[in-house]
């Protein structure tokens, strides 16, 4: 074991995103067959054509290394997608299954996120410039797709709230009065 280096820790790492980002064009594209708001369907069909090009990115980090692309099985996205699943099943026809859509897909692009700045953090340490640079686009087009997730969720939010207003005016919202959303953060079966 002490024989183990950084770069080891770097290229384990990367077979487990390449398999995480394969898995989240599936589940990117389930969504969007899922997905009742035009915006969250396009948004999710979006981010699968992006994401597509993140592998793309993940093969030529592969080549840098001197390596094929090849996965490994990430346990991690395997949850995810399966909590995605039992969200589907649970709530796909319900009024809350958009937002609880976007719930799933937020908790795997923060997983993404955390893989990403870790692996470009990586990447500078061991003096991997160009694979830095690939995986720091790939790491900002995942925070863009999480904010504009929020964006879409916080839309619903004010729909929802304009359908039942009064005249009168209503009391601000704080962290005791927000209303919880769903947010598919169940943990997958054993």
């Amino acid at each position: 074991m002490a024989d183990k280096t950084l770069r080891d820790a770097f290229h384990e790492t990367l077979k487990d995103v390449y398999y995480a980002e394969k898995q989240s064009v599936r589940a990117l594209k389930k969504s969007a067959k899922a997905a009742k708001a035009p915006e969250l369907k396009d948004a999710f069909l979006q981010h699968a054509e992006e994401s597509a090009n993140q592998v793309e990115r993940l093969v030529q980090v592969f080549e840098i290394l001197g390596k094929s692309a090849k996965g490994k099985t990430c346990e991690a996205m395997q949850g995810l997608t399966a909590e995605m699943e039992e969200d589907l099943e649970d709530f796909g026809d319900t009024e809350a299954a958009d937002d609880v859509l976007i719930g799933c897909a937020q908790a795997i692009e923060h997983y993404e996120i955390a893989r990403y700045g870790l692996l470009k953090t990586w990447a500078r340490k061991l003096g991997l410039t160009e694979a830095e640079q690939l995986l720091g686009e790939t790491l900002e087009e995942e925070k863009k797709t999480d904010l504009l997730l929020t964006q879409i969720a916080e839309v619903f939010h004010n729909a929802e709230g304009d359908e039942g207003t009064s005249d009168e005016e209503e009391a601000p919202e704080t962290d005791e009065t927000a209303p919880k959303r769903a947010s598919g953060g169940r943990r997958a079966k054993a």
